[in-house]
């Protein structure tokens, strides 16, 4: 009779263990099916996208060229070198600071309402729209700091809207180290400083490189913030060169000049009437979503070697 009944829970088991994969087998076809319908779809777009803009995707004068009233006349130069300047200031305005509050955060501050409470902020800021950055920055950076509708505005600005985005991601990746790390460190005698800096860093820079890699992805393609704090939509000048001939061979001139990016020339051709200017707005919207691709590819690829790096020492 006990070994009826231990048979019997033995079978019971194994049914309960075989619906469980069913349902896991089930729930991963149906997330595979949303991943493949999602990627399908982006295809579509970028394809239609590409086949628009075809005539203008491979001619070397729209790269070189200034915009113009004439489509066939018009170019991406000055909003190719607005975005490049743009995503400077961004990157130096919001990398350094969001990796070391991360670290701080994350290392050193105490445990306490206060910074459960900075915690929160910080994790909620990462989800709000861009277009309230775009107001803040309106209000601060253009009027009461008086820096105006320049790429200094728009770099501190995109900087502000990456600054969650930065520092959640250093902190999933910190929080991915395992202890026992720290622990092996701390048992040979090393310091706090250099736990931190030699092993917790260290281990966890492809996450974070992948994080900052996304933030700035992100930040590229915005409009909305760069459109709120007044970007000019017609620019046929370039800023002045960030590197000078003259010591000290830096010259800041570059971040009070007027400016225009990726994203706010596409739309000021999609709003001409012309079908000519919608070529040259489906052949912007390929090379947005073409530098976003190639940023993310970049981080997949450098977080692939660094972790490879660290496990072959």
């Amino acid at each position: 009779m006990g070994t009826a009944s231990t048979l019997e829970n033995i079978d019971a088991v194994r049914a309960m263990i075989k619906r469980a994969k069913l349902k896991d087998h089930i729930f991963g076809l149906v997330g595979l099916v949303c991943i493949m319908l999602i990627l399908l779809t982006l295809l579509i777009l970028f394809v239609d996208l590409v086949v628009d803009g075809y005539p203008k995707l491979f001619s070397a004068d729209f790269y070189s060229n200034f915009p113009s009233r004439r489509a066939a006349k018009a170019g991406l130069l000055s909003a190719l070198v607005g975005s490049s300047l743009v995503m400077l200031v961004t990157f130096v305005s919001a990398v350094p600071m969001g990796v070391g509050a991360a670290i701080y955060l994350e290392e050193y501050a105490p445990k306490n309402w206060f910074t459960e409470i900075i915690e929160v902020n910080v994790t909620n800021l990462a989800a709000v729209p861009s277009i309230i950055y775009g107001l803040l920055a309106l209000g601060l950076f253009v009027y009461t700091l008086d820096f105006g509708n320049s790429i200094l505005t728009a770099g501190l600005t995109l900087g502000l809207l990456i600054l969650p985005v930065v520092i959640v991601a250093t902190r999933e990746a910190i929080r991915a180290i395992p202890i026992a790390i720290r622990e092996a460190a701390y048992a040979v005698g090393a310091t706090k400083g250099q736990v931190v800096g030699q092993h917790v860093v260290r281990y966890s820079a492809g996450g974070i490189l992948t994080g900052v890699i996304i933030g700035m992805a992100r930040a590229i393609g915005e409009t909305a913030p760069v459109i709120t704090i007044g970007a000019l939509t017609f620019i046929a000048f370039l800023p002045e060169s960030p590197v000078s001939s003259t010591p000290p061979f830096i010259n800041f001139e570059w971040l009070t000049s007027g400016f225009t990016v990726l994203p706010i020339q596409m739309f000021s051709w999609l709003s001409r009437p012309s079908s000519s200017f919608h070529v040259n707005a489906a052949a912007a919207g390929a090379i947005i979503i073409l530098v976003t691709l190639l940023m993310n590819g970049i981080a997949i690829k450098m977080r692939y070697n660094i972790r490879k790096k660290i496990k072959w020492q």
